[in-house]
């Protein structure tokens, strides 16, 4: 039998979603409270892949087992996870369903604060000098619901098959001193949304303008888009199947 796996976590301490040599991973976690409540070996498959440093306050994850789970399994997994991964949800699904070909959609939120706050150290990047103008940022931001090859914003060495993704949503929102950036498409490219943030900051930050912003989406090339802005900001929010 499949089930999924509902859960949030605070990516601080972990190099990413996926297990990887050396280095501790939220998957690598889940895998071992899942083994260790049913005493056998266990592995999960994760809606995505998120880099080290990126938090999920909604993420997906299924595994298989022959047994029909017990309604404590929550309880137990949360008893056994650390306190920065949090299971929300475990629920039967059709052996055929994947947790990551079948989502139709993701989004994700990269959260800036103008100033210092200390609370937020974690969760948001924090820019202490000009105030960037969201009216420009929005204005860029709809240019990349024009196209579908974002290879400007991919790392350079990466797997992909594809560098298209449609991006259904791209906007900018104020809430005081919080700036807040959201992007749903159906797929991501690794760094996709770190580089795309850090591009609209250059144009509203005055160092690039609008058509600027067209023209570097279109030159396909890495080099020509802004920074990769830090990872602690970023958040992935919302998987729909």
């Amino acid at each position: 039998m499949r089930y999924f796996i509902e859960l949030s976590y605070n990516g601080k301490n972990y190099h990413g979603w996926q297990i990887q040599p050396d280095a501790m991973s939220v998957q690598e976690k889940l895998n071992n409270a899942i083994s260790t409540i049913f005493q056998e070996k266990i592995e999960v498959v994760g809606a995505g892949r998120t880099d080290a440093g990126v938090h999920a306050s909604q993420m997906f994850a299924h595994f298989d087992i022959e047994k029909e789970l017990k309604s404590d399994v929550i309880f137990k997994l949360n008893s056994i996870l650390p306190n920065d991964i949090a299971v929300y949800n475990v629920f039967l699904v059709d052996d055929e369903k994947h947790v990551r070909f079948d989502a139709t959609s993701r989004s994700y939120e990269y959260k800036i604060w103008l100033g210092r706050n200390p609370f937020l150290l974690d969760f948001s990047w924090q820019i202490h000098s000009q105030r960037p103008d969201l009216n420009l940022m929005n204005q860029a931001s709809k240019l990349l619901l024009e196209y579908t090859d974002f290879q400007t914003f991919s790392k350079v060495k990466t797997e992909v098959y594809t560098f298209n993704c449609d991006v259904t949503e791209a906007f900018w929102e104020q809430n005081e001193n919080e700036l807040t950036f959201h992007i749903s498409a159906n797929r991501f490219l690794r760094n996709m949304v770190r580089a795309i943030v850090g591009t609209l900051l250059d144009v509203g930050l005055g160092k690039i303008s609008v058509e600027d912003f067209r023209a570097i989406i279109e030159s396909k090339n890495r080099g020509n888009a802004g920074l990769s802005v830090p990872a602690k900001g970023l958040f992935l929010t919302n998987i729909k199947y």
